[in-house]
């Protein structure tokens, strides 16, 4: 307990001391945009209210008519597709692709972390169960909380004010990123790694939102693309995130060519050469932050 709170103490200060011209904000206009829009980075594991904090967010937000992200959540049909999505074919059996004492291991593990072992959760995808204790680790080492997410807050808003939010990847594309971007032996060994060291995820999660805090994307990308990061998000995920990135400009297009567009984006999607922010450049559009001095 007493290290929790030490850890929420230094992400309270980390926003204090966070520089006043951190870019978390950026403008996207020209190549025949009829208006402005504008792109947030945003990372879960901060607290909505970190929003205040960002300059002109709320002025930029009231400007816009639609908002985009990479997966609208409050399509209730498609998570109900993907939920059915996260459970296994009943030809593929979850021990099979263990030794005893790891499967044993694994289920010793998720029952402590999670109250329900391989009896209730064996039926789903080891992807799936992957990102279940990682949620886990953030909420009791990072303070992490679903319900208080920056990443889905203006979402929740758009709903409330009837502005339609439209996702970048389709149903298909999303099952895809989350259940099958990797095979499947390589899902049951990323489940059992992140089990055996959680240190890893907890460390590479903070190191994020720290950088997120101080407005440093390209960092970001540099972190998540380092060949020595060991976590589940690593050098192979982020290549899979740079070739969507190409694929999200066209989709953007004709949000962009309208204008007025609020895109609500994690931020280890942005930064670096190959990011969403370079390659919206590269397509001829014309990107700045909207707080630089």
């Amino acid at each position: 307990m007493l290290l929790r709170r030490h850890i929420a103490l230094l992400y309270f200060l980390t926003i204090l001391l966070a520089p006043l011209d951190a870019q978390l904000l950026y403008q996207v206009s020209g190549n025949s945009a009829q208006a402005k829009s504008y792109i947030l980075a945003t990372n879960k594991l901060v607290d909505m209210t970190f929003a205040d904090t960002i300059p002109n967010v709320f002025k930029c937000f009231g400007e816009c008519n639609k908002v985009l992200t990479e997966f609208a959540m409050q399509d209730y049909e498609a998570l109900a597709v993907l939920r059915q999505a996260a459970i296994l074919p009943d030809s593929v059996k979850l021990s099979n692709f263990y030794s005893e004492s790891q499967y044993r291991f694994i289920d010793e593990s998720l029952q402590l972390t999670l109250g329900m072992g391989l009896a209730q959760l064996a039926r789903m995808k080891p992807s799936y169960l992957t990102e279940m204790y990682r949620t886990e680790l953030f909420k009791k080492w990072l303070n992490y909380d679903e319900q208080r997410s920056m990443e889905a807050f203006f979402q929740a808003v758009a709903q409330e004010r009837n502005m339609p939010v439209y996702g970048l990847d389709d149903i298909g594309e999303t099952m895809f990123m989350i259940f099958d971007r990797e095979p499947f032996h390589w899902q049951c060994e990323e489940l059992s790694k992140v089990i055996e060291y959680p240190e890893r995820e907890v460390k590479q999660e903070s190191t994020i939102r720290d950088m997120y805090l101080q407005g440093r994307l390209t960092d970001i990308a540099f972190q998540v693309a380092a060949p020595d990061n060991q976590s589940t998000i690593s050098f192979s995920d982020y290549q899979v995130y740079c070739q969507r990135n190409r694929q999200w400009v066209k989709r953007l297009a004709p949000y962009l060519h309208e204008g007025k567009a609020f895109i609500v984006l994690d931020c280890i999607y942005l930064g670096g050469d190959k990011g969403l922010l370079a390659q919206l450049r590269n397509a001829g559009y014309k990107v700045k932050p909207v707080n630089r001095r």
